[in-house]
């Protein structure tokens, strides 16, 4: 585990707030550099790729985490599957995050939205306009890539096919997509844009905030190239609105530092952080009259799907039991 500081269950001073994050630290670093400056309050960041939800849970009521932040409703509501959160009921808090992108319950919060869409060959897809359900369609046989459908983005897409046509009907349309693929799911979304580039598929899914990360690696210049060759269709548009996940915040369950961990919550739910976070991560700010970054306005215009993350998650496990039964992750039946 890659920690930032390292935090211990001693008694916290009255004036800190301690993080468990699984958003790289240079991600977040903007947004809590700017509320301690506004509130004079540290922040103390631990880091890891994966376990943090369930080191809180070992930890008990000796935990010193206030706050967890990550991304997907996956996570944010395994965690509250977990035990290791608690609800928060804030005025604040509930005006400057939609409905839709909260618990109903108050145990986890969206700050930040992120689209499923299809990135699409610059030279070989003529079309404007997609829909989820089209994926389905034979015109699209041998020509798309994708990363795993166990993948929490991958389940988080199909839980909303799941949500808006049911259990049958999903079932028949990811059979359909499984048989258009171009090889087994494999790799990450970035790697789909790479065999785009290379000829090996003419579509994939993706999320949109990869065309950021890959449009400015200067570690790896080819990537922008990759990035170069395609470009991105909001799928259904014109009808119910693209499929998005979002990154989050959750109050520890035995947040130690109560009241500190609320006062953060409410700035990162503020425009100011939410423009700031959304603009470091190529993301959408959630509060509508916070504004996403120029980069990200010009990938096109995104509609929404207005569904609740609550309904997403819970179609997940059917989502990921169809994924099975329909052997995606084998590629197309031969």
């Amino acid at each position: 585990m890659a920690g930032v500081v390292s935090l211990t269950p001693a008694v916290s001073a009255a004036e800190e707030v301690n993080i468990y994050s699984y958003r790289q630290p240079e991600l977040i670093k903007p947004l809590l550099d700017a509320f301690t400056q506004e509130t004079g309050i540290k922040t103390n960041v631990v880091f890891a790729s994966k376990g943090l939800a369930e080191r809180m849970k070992a930890e008990g009521e000796n935990s010193p985490a206030d706050l967890l932040m990550t991304v997907d409703i996956g996570r944010l509501q395994g965690a509250k599957d977990l035990g290791v959160t608690q609800s928060v009921d804030n005025d604040t808090i509930n005006a400057n995050i939609p409905e839709n992108l909260r618990d109903p319950e108050g145990h986890w919060f969206g700050l930040t939205t992120r689209a499923r869409v299809i990135y699409a060959s610059k030279d070989r897809v003529d079309q404007d306009s997609i829909t989820y359900e089209e994926l389905a369609d034979e015109k699209w046989k041998g020509r798309i890539c994708t990363r795993s459908g166990q993948h929490v983005y991958s389940i988080g897409l199909f839980a909303s096919m799941v949500a808006h046509h049911g259990e049958e009907e999903t079932e028949q349309w990811l059979t359909a997509v499984r048989d258009n693929l171009a090889r087994k799911p494999t790799g990450n979304d970035r790697a789909q844009v790479k065999s785009i580039y290379a000829g090996e598929c003419d579509i994939s899914l993706g999320n949109t905030y990869y065309m950021g990360k890959m449009q400015t690696n200067e570690k790896d210049p080819e990537q922008k190239e990759w990035a170069e060759s395609v470009r991105i269709l909001f799928p259904n548009s014109d009808d119910r609105g693209t499929h998005v996940n979002i990154s989050g915040m959750v109050l520890a369950k035995h947040a130690p530092n109560h009241d500190n961990a609320l006062k953060l919550m409410e700035f990162l739910s503020s425009g100011e952080a939410q423009e700031i976070y959304a603009a470091k991560n190529f993301e959408y700010p959630v509060l509508e009259t916070a504004e996403a970054s120029e980069r990200v306005k010009g990938w096109g215009d995104l509609n929404p799907d207005p569904i609740s993350l609550d309904v997403i998650a819970k179609n997940r496990k059917i989502a990921s039991e169809l994924v099975d039964r329909v052997a995606f992750d084998d590629g197309p039946a031969s």
